[in-house]
């Protein structure tokens, strides 16, 4: 099984210029927690959902709740973003994704055909991978579209 029979294609990107503000957004509303950085069709960095929370004053800080969007407007992607990517070809098996993700402790993988992102790959879409091959059915297209779940109960103390 290749990278490119699981990975998902076209996904979601942002320009190193746009802020952290609307990173924040585009992670919300696509509910993905990996966001390959494009500049002219190239790849030159990723960040996460957990960069952006990193990157955000915290609420100990004593900032009023009105004051940290406004931060985050002044905060372009490209002083957060990881510019050390580690990528995978589209030719490549899944199992080397998989060692990947493994040694370096991470969730998605921005996959690529020479320095242009093509896809990504994630944790969650090797793990269908590797039901599937147990189920010894053929790999599916995968969507962007997913079920929607459930908010989950507040636990009080």
């Amino acid at each position: 099984m290749l990278v490119k029979d699981w990975m998902r294609r076209r996904p979601v990107t942002v320009s190193p210029q746009e802020t952290l503000r609307s990173a924040w957004r585009v992670i919300r509303e696509h509910r993905i927690r990996h966001l390959p950085v494009v500049e002219r069709g190239r790849l030159v960095g990723i960040v996460t959902d957990r960069d952006l929370r990193h990157a955000l004053p915290s609420r100990a800080v004593g900032l009023e709740t009105h004051e940290i969007p406004h931060l985050a407007e002044k905060v372009s992607i490209w002083e957060v973003m990881a510019r050390a990517v580690v990528t995978i070809d589209r030719e490549a098996p899944i199992e080397e994704a998989a060692r990947l993700l493994l040694k370096y402790r991470i969730g998605g993988l921005p996959v690529v055909k020479g320095e242009t992102l093509v896809g990504i790959i994630t944790k969650t879409d090797l793990v269908r991978a590797l039901l599937e091959r147990q189920e010894g059915s053929r790999p599916r297209p995968t969507s962007r579209k997913r079920a929607r779940r459930t908010p989950r109960k507040s636990r009080t103390r």
